[in-house]
């Protein structure tokens, strides 16, 4: 589940301060012959017929017109109704066109899902990929498509398919409710232990290792990754105008200071299963992708090709690296882990403020799985709520509310305007998830909206969570298996309810890099047959196996 990236951060964090440097920059750039080919006037418009657009100044663009307390989803969804659903602005130089509707988004991303996968260049996420070397951030090439078949294939070895990855996911269940369980009766925050449990799957998922609270390493990873998002998420002009990271940037030196530390840390990882490496089953993400880089290079040595690639393709099929291996790692945690765990987080504040909801799901588990077992992937179909509740949700606080731009590789078109080649494109997922054409009294928190009037699952067209298209999200499964699991296994055992005395979450929440609820406390229950943190015998006509189940979970 990619967060919505440095471009938002920027936005959401432009202060008036930063762009006085910005503004002294333009002073003397004006100093300097032909500067006003940066600027739109005498030039084409990049978009026929013209789409409405912000007001921009020269260099600063439309920077001036997005400022304030507002962040960019909701700023990008009011002025929508002033300028449509479709409108352009320019960030700095680049000319940039805002998505709000569902049928404009379906085009971007669908339609012509290939000629608007390109991603721009920026300095953070050059740093943060080792210069695009990872799936999210990286341009649409056939270098990419080769790297995000090898991730594919490597997540389908290792998980799709089979009861590893479930496994996973369940031991950490297990883990978690033991820490809720020792924590009954007081009121505690629950994002420390969430983030543990959530950042021990992947560290399990990418290189074997689960680790108990307070462990030297597991700290470490925690570290670096929450030092990654807080930077990113405190932005920079950097991203819109590289020429800012000649001054003096604290943030810019602490990102590096960041990935500096993950890259030690999974450089370690990855020599070590090298020399670890044997033929057969992969033990783990890195085993995976290893094998997979290996039979590359063997097919290409043995001058067996995909059919119908062209030279140019043949000779970008050939730079699956070691950088790229382990870009996928550092993937699997910056994106993995806070999306999942803010995403969890969420579902734990709607249902504070909704207990009759909880008590529905509890009912439905009850009925279904009993406590004589855990739930597990087997059981989804049999649980429609509490899958709607999840996807409820997803829908109203998309944890990256505005997608990751997009680039168009060719000359194309949105809603009958014409867009060329370099445009940028932002699709504004809170915008299209609160847009009261697709989605009746869109701020009210209705998990029936995903239920047919048979009471089974229903997912309309306009719900992506995780985009679509060439660009869609390449952890979704993973992501989906692991919400299904936390929220079943937790609400299996336990009541939430607000702490005494406290007041209820704050729902608005707050944009970094993905929209995270603000912090807050609540009480722990274990529910009838769980206060022993096991389960008792039988559990009802729900208890019974439905097999492993394995297959079920990747929609």
């Amino acid at each position: 589940m990619a967060s919505g990236g440095p471009t938002m951060s920027v936005l959401s964090t432009c202060p008036t301060t930063l762009l006085l440097w910005v503004l002294a920059g333009v002073t003397a750039c004006l100093l300097f012959k032909g500067v006003m080919r940066l600027t739109w006037g005498d030039s084409h418009p990049p978009s026929y017929p013209p789409l409405p657009c912000l007001p921009s100044l020269p260099l600063l663009g439309s920077l001036l017109s997005l400022t304030g307390d507002q962040p960019p989803h909701l700023r990008f969804t009011e002025l929508g109704h002033r300028y449509g659903p479709l409108y352009a602005l320019y960030l700095g130089p680049h000319y940039t066109v805002v998505v709000n509707a569902f049928s404009h988004a379906r085009e971007v991303l669908l339609q012509r899902g290939k000629e608007f996968a390109g991603r721009p260049k920026m300095l953070t996420t050059e740093l943060l990929t080792r210069g695009g070397k990872d799936i999210a951030f990286s341009d649409y090439s056939p270098l990419w498509k080769t790297h995000r078949r090898l991730v594919h294939n490597s997540f389908t070895l290792f998980g799709e398919g089979t009861t590893k990855l479930q496994s996973i996911v369940l031991e950490a269940v297990e883990a978690l409710c033991c820490d809720l369980q020792a924590s009954r009766g007081k009121a505690i925050d629950p994002e420390p232990p969430l983030m543990r449990a959530v950042t021990n799957v992947v560290c399990t998922l990418v290189f074997s290792s689960t680790y108990q609270p307070g462990d030297p390493e597991l700290t470490s990873v925690m570290e670096y990754n929450d030092g990654i998002v807080q930077t990113i998420a405190r932005g920079g002009l950097v991203d819109i105008f590289p020429w800012l990271r000649f001054l003096p940037n604290r943030t810019l030196t602490t990102l590096k200071e960041c990935i500096a530390v993950r890259d030690q840390l999974l450089s370690k990882k990855l020599e070590e299963h090298k020399v670890s490496l044997i033929g057969g089953e992969p033990r783990d993400l890195l085993d995976a992708l290893l094998q997979g880089q290996t039979r590359i290079k063997h097919n290409q040595g043995s001058g067996v090709r995909d059919q119908g690639l062209g030279a140019e393709q043949e000779e970008e099929e050939d730079g699956i690296s070691d950088d790229h291996v382990l870009m996928t790692a550092a993937e699997a945690f910056g994106a993995g882990v806070e999306t999942t765990s803010t995403t969890l987080l969420w579902v734990l504040a709607f249902l504070l403020h909704y207990p009759r909801v909880q008590e529905r799901v509890q009912k439905e588990l009850d009925e279904v799985v009993g406590c004589g077992r855990s739930p597990d992937v087997s059981d989804r179909p049999h649980l429609p709520y509490l899958d709607s509740v999840i996807n409820e949700v997803m829908r109203i606080r998309p944890v990256s509310p505005v997608l990751i731009p997009h680039t168009a590789l060719t000359h194309s078109s949105i809603g009958g305007h014409s867009i060329c080649k370099g445009s940028r494109v932002l699709v504004n997922m809170w915008a299209i998830h609160h847009d009261p054409e697709h989605w009746d009294q869109p701020e009210d928190f209705r998990p029936e909206r995903f239920l047919d009037d048979k009471g089974q699952r229903f997912t309309p067209s306009c719900f992506m969570p995780f985009g679509a298209g060439p660009r869609v999200c390449v952890g979704e499964s993973l992501a989906r298996l692991e919400l299904f699991l936390f929220v079943s296994g937790l609400l299996q055992r336990f009541s939430f309810s607000p702490a005494p005395g406290v007041s209820l979450p704050d729902l608005e929440g707050r944009l970094g890099v993905v929209l995270q609820p603000l912090r807050y406390t609540l009480t722990v229950t274990p529910r009838p047959g769980w206060e022993g943190g096991e389960g008792g015998e039988g559990g009802g006509d729900g208890g019974e196996e439905r097999g492993e189940g394995g297959r079920n979970w990747g929609e």
